[in-house]
């Protein structure tokens, strides 16, 4: 009875590893069909969770805001300016009483008195002014201004591109990184409950004499040490699920459920070549170096800008009164050039501005090489997933197998209970090995996504 026991155990434990399917958060229909768990998340309505609600996203829209009003105010430099000032002023300076009492129209003869003239009583003046001013040329600063502006609202759009595709990955990441772990714990519990039975199987045997203490023992040992994993699995599950809250801006700690599969699924990949040429035309942080580059190229011409002169035509709508009521009106228009001949900081600016436009070229360099080694990683690493799970997946099934033919000669002697363990801890390290690499393999296509700047949907993982 106990050896047909044994042998019904083994068909279901085979059953059980060599499953197609890896799943989580939902149950599985007709045909392997996933069949969605209401209130669990898809791995597109996680991304948009994310993509509406993580603090980057509200940061880059803030940062775009803010380059948008940069290019505004740039471009505010092209028109005219107008002021207001009201002054009020008292004085018995010989010259600020006769030139008042002429803006103010209270000039007569008597005035003339050269004891006036010389010594007058003080005067209140109530000056009102309009002033304005439009820049005709002002040495490329306006229009080096604005295109610099722009330049950086450029960088800003780059920057939102890039933390989106980043925020998809994290997503990717921690979406199957749930799946895995909640399959890691499956498979920990199966061990446990495998074990558990073993235990219940050798203690019945002991008793009945047919085995020794020993065999009785190291199963229970075996036992102990698959509880150990489960509890580490239970933790690891805990820990993905926090890593999802916290990318799609949930409290760290509240519970979520997603709905997908680790299913068999081949991901289509160019080159490595192609890759790398791809990510340089593409990835936004390059384009932002780019743009670097450029902008600090508009700070360089405002820097040689500082030899030309400036050219502004004014104009100026005034009035003086004793009192704010009664006095005189008056006008004046008319051009301003000014040029500077002598500045000893404006070569230094020129240097300063040269140099910076070089650093940016370097780092436009170093960031090319960067990526193209990011490509060459994440391309390899894809490819060693790959080929791991080809091996992880042939290992479960052998692994299955020689766990139920070394169980098989236990039942009769044939062999110890040290095979056996050897043989279960096999099978629990293959099943473990494949989960790893499936995941692996998801995310490894994700971050060569990432690394050539294509990371622009999730639609190769679920369509």
């Amino acid at each position: 009875m106990a050896f047909e026991m044994r042998m019904l155990k083994t068909v279901l434990l085979i059953a059980l590893l060599t499953t197609g399917t890896l799943q989580a958060g939902g149950a599985s229909g007709v045909d392997g069909v996933q069949n969605q768990v209401p209130g669990a998340l898809t791995l597109d309505q996680a991304v948009r969770q994310a993509l509406q609600s993580n603090p980057l996203i509200r940061a880059t829209a803030a940062g775009k805001d803010a380059a948008a009003a940069g290019v505004g105010e740039a471009k505010s430099g092209r028109l005219p300016f107008l002021e207001f000032s009201e002054t009020y002023t008292n004085s018995n300076n010989p010259v600020y009483v006769f030139g008042s009492l002429l803006e103010q129209g209270r000039f007569t003869a008597d005035n003339f008195d050269l004891d006036n003239l010389n010594n007058p009583p003080s005067i209140s003046n109530f000056r009102t002014a309009f002033n304005l001013r439009l820049p005709v040329f002002n040495r490329f600063q306006t229009s080096a201004g604005i295109e610099e502006a722009r330049l950086r609202e450029e960088q800003v759009d780059t920057d939102i591109s890039w933390t989106e595709q980043q925020i998809r990955f994290q997503v990717i990441r921690a979406f199957y990184g749930i799946l895995v772990a909640v399959e890691r714990r499956k498979v920990a519990e199966d061990a446990v409950k495998t074990a558990e039975s073993e235990v219940v199987s050798i203690r019945d045997r002991f008793d009945q004499g047919m085995v020794v203490q020993s065999d009785l023992l190291a199963m229970e040992v075996q036992l102990a040490e698959f509880r150990q994993q489960l509890v580490q699995a239970g933790g690891e599950e805990q820990t993905a699920r926090a890593a999802l809250n916290t990318v799609v801006a949930r409290p760290v700690s509240s519970y979520i459920d997603v709905s997908g599969s680790l299913e068999e699924r081949d991901f289509d990949a160019s080159s490595q070549q192609e890759l790398i040429k791809q990510a340089l035309q593409q990835r936004p942080d390059y384009q932002k170096t780019a743009l670097e580059v450029d902008r600090l190229g508009q700070s360089l011409r405002k820097s040689k800008g500082q030899w030309w002169p400036d050219l502004n035509v004014f104009a100026q709508l005034g009035h003086s009164s004793q009192n704010l009521r009664n006095g005189s009106g008056d006008f004046a228009v008319g051009a301003r050039l000014t040029f500077k001949i002598l500045d000893f900081a404006r070569d230094d600016k020129i240097h300063q501005a040269v140099a910076a436009s070089q650093v940016a070229k370097a780092q436009e360099d170093l960031k090319a090489n960067q990526i193209s080694f990011e490509v060459v990683e994440a391309y390899q690493a894809f490819r060693s997933s790959s080929e791991r799970l080809r091996v992880a997946t042939a290992s479960v099934d052998q692994a299955a197998e020689a766990l139920r033919i070394i169980e098989d000669r236990h039942s009769v002697g044939l062999t110890t209970i040290t095979e056996v363990l050897r043989a279960q801890n096999a099978v629990l390290r293959a099943r473990l090995l494949r989960l790893g690499a499936q995941h692996d393999k998801y995310v490894g296509y994700a971050r060569l996504l990432l690394a050539s700047g294509s990371l622009v949907s999730v639609t190769q993982f679920t369509s």
